[in-house]
């Protein structure tokens, strides 16, 4: 099964290393990253789509993403 998540954050160190942490764990990054401006906080928020191949047989929606 091929997993799919999107990572989203403030562009700060902590969303990097959010990223860095999902590569070092075998997800590889899935298209380009979206950068834009979140007026209700006025901080910039950026998201970055990550998919992993996985020995799961199937989808379920109480799969935990985050722990494959």
């Amino acid at each position: 099964m091929k997993a799919y998540r999107l990572l989203t954050g403030e562009d700060t160190s902590a969303f990097c290393h959010k990223v860095t942490e999902a590569l070092s764990k075998g997800w590889e990054l899935y298209g380009s990253p979206a950068y834009a401006f979140d007026a209700a906080s006025g901080t910039m928020r950026c998201a970055q789509a990550v998919v992993k191949e996985t020995d799961t047989p199937s989808y379920t929606p109480e799969l935990k993403l985050g722990t494959l």
